[in-house]
């Protein structure tokens, strides 16, 4: 059979049955379009966090109280291990590759300053704490470096807080009361925005001492530890083992990387994209079994046609591409069809909710056309095979 008879039989079968052709095909495409539109929407999110999650920087280590257990629990919320302290933090501070060391304590307050009264999250933090985390000021100066166990009563202002308690006035030296201390303002920050959920211009920043006082903690909620590019990650580690562990007498702490916390955010997100490819490729399958339908009852229909084919000297292998052609043509078209359609939403949301991430790589498409000819293939397999098979006698005989 000549290839010039191949594709005109291919074509004239589909071009026939036009109505049948299309529904088939739709049911690919639709099958396609969701593949490509949840799996865009999983790794615009992965995207999104990950993004999110090191906009601080990737040099980061941070530190926890408490051994974690293969439970996941760390025993420092039951208090059975010694808290990390402001001590902790500033002895952390000798290794020769830490840029800088901020130690955290955060809680929700009361706050009144210009006779207007609002609750918001404090933050108790050191001085390098816009260094450490790129989080510029706007106006005024952060927290200065005092005495990390008696430090004045400053506070720093979120862009957020500063309108709504001040609006246009000017805030710097103004007296403000948080937790019924009072404190007089610094500083302003530069608005950041929200991440992950977190309103970080929605913040006020006072010394760490003070918010272990306001919030009556024994101890930090957690010490970042930022250190130098190029430095191994595993030689900051063990510098800050070494460290503790003269301080406290064991390693009642918890060191976690930001490789570390990448890696498990990773797995996660992952499985959130693998999950909804999932969903999508249900629709797949139906469409799939659309196929294999067609097929049969074209191969019944054209039963008579194969038999005269075959008695004009086609091979079983000839017949067998003929059908397999066809399915592949109605899954091929149909699998571009399905990533116009599964792009195009895409495009849609985006500009309907630009809050949404969507993100299609270019292995996302050509791997869905790919899936889309194998399911052509594998859903025509059965049938084409059928049609190789029939008697060339039994099948001219056929009406």
């Amino acid at each position: 059979m000549l290839s010039k008879d191949f594709i005109t039989l291919t074509g004239t079968s589909l071009w026939t049955h036009k109505l049948r052709s299309f529904l088939t095909m739709l049911g690919i495409s639709v099958g396609i379009a969701a593949v490509v539109l949840l799996t865009s929407i999983g790794e615009g999110i992965h995207k999104y966090v990950v993004s999110e999650f090191t906009q601080f920087g990737t040099t980061i280590v941070a530190i926890n109280p408490g051994k974690t257990t293969t439970m996941g629990m760390s025993m420092g919320v039951f208090g059975t291990v010694r808290p990390l302290s402001i001590e902790d933090a500033e002895a952390l501070k000798r290794l020769p590759y830490a840029k800088s060391v901020v130690g955290f304590v955060q809680g929700n307050a009361e706050l009144e300053g210009n006779n207007r009264t609002r609750r918001t999250t404090v933050y108790g933090t050191g001085h390098d704490f816009p260094v450490a985390f790129s989080m510029p000021v706007r106006s005024g100066k952060f927290l200065p470096d005092d005495d990390p166990n008696s430090p004045r009563a400053f506070a720093v202002l979120g862009s957020k807080v500063k309108q709504e308690l001040f609006g246009n006035l000017n805030p710097l030296g103004q007296r403000i009361r948080i937790g019924g201390d009072r404190y007089r303002v610094v500083g302003v920050m530069e608005s950041k925005g929200q991440i992950l959920g977190f309103d970080m211009d929605d913040t006020v920043y006072i010394p760490l001492a003070r918010g272990l006082e306001l919030f009556n903690r024994e101890g930090l909620v957690e010490i970042d530890v930022m250190y130098d590019e190029g430095t191994n990650v595993d030689q900051v580690v063990k510098g800050i083992k070494r460290i503790l562990m003269a301080r406290h007498g064991r390693e009642d702490f918890t060191i976690t990387t930001q490789q570390q916390m990448l890696d498990v955010l990773g797995s996660i997100l992952d499985v959130l994209t693998f999950a909804v490819g999932a969903i999508g490729g249900i629709s797949l399958l139906v469409g799939g079994i659309g196929i294999i339908t067609i097929m049969t009852i074209s191969v019944n229909e054209r039963t008579s046609e194969i038999g005269l084919i075959r008695a004009l000297g086609a091979k079983h292998s000839q017949i067998l591409s003929l059908f397999l052609g066809e399915a592949v043509v109605l899954s091929a078209i149909g699998g571009i069809a399905g990533l116009i359609l599964g792009v195009g939403i895409g495009l849609l949301l985006t500009t309907a909710i630009p809050a949404l991430p969507i993100h299609t790589p270019w292995t996302f498409v050509i791997l869905a056309e790919s899936i889309a000819i194998l399911i052509g293939l594998a859903a025509g397999v059965i049938p084409a095979r059928r049609a190789a098979r029939l008697d060339p006698v039994e099948a001219l005989r056929a009406e």
